[in-house]
């Protein structure tokens, strides 16, 4: 900054000009929608309903609490698209859960954080939505391209 406002390069208005139109994108103001809605939903109890739901689904096979939290992740990371706001919400209530039903505590940990990054992969994505306002690409495009 101090460059910028030292420098006869160009002047500073054109400077603080530049650097916000380059966030000014409609695209991008997605992505702390994204997050208030994971809050939202974790605040709201949405997070302990889908993992009751995942229980009833997927609860009865073998690793049953591991299925579950896979699968809790999937649903929440297809809500809110946001792979922190997901590992947040479900990892508060099934961490204790796979302790209590006699998982290490490494395999707890580490089967949310991998079952979290599912928000990643699964549109909508914030790393979805970030990869098209780099490049330039449709978001459309690459939901649909995470669908297919």
């Amino acid at each position: 900054m101090a460059a910028i406002v030292a420098g006869d390069v160009m002047p500073l208005y054109t400077t603080v000009q530049k650097m916000f139109s380059s966030i000014d994108s409609f695209t991008l103001a997605a992505i702390p929608f994204f997050m208030l809605a994971g809050s939202l939903m974790s605040s709201g109890g949405i997070s302990r309903r889908l993992i009751k739901f995942a229980n009833a689904a997927v609860g009865w096979m073998p690793g049953g609490l591991g299925v579950v939290t896979v699968f809790a992740c999937m649903l929440f990371g297809c809500l809110c698209g946001s792979p922190t706001a997901t590992v947040a919400a479900i990892g508060a209530v099934m961490v204790p859960a796979l302790v209590e039903g006699g998982y290490g505590d490494k395999f707890a940990l580490t089967c949310i954080a991998a079952a979290g990054m599912l928000g990643t992969i699964i549109p909508p994505s914030t790393v979805m939505i970030t990869y098209s306002s780099a490049t330039g690409v449709s978001v459309g495009a690459l939901f649909m391209a995470g669908i297919v």
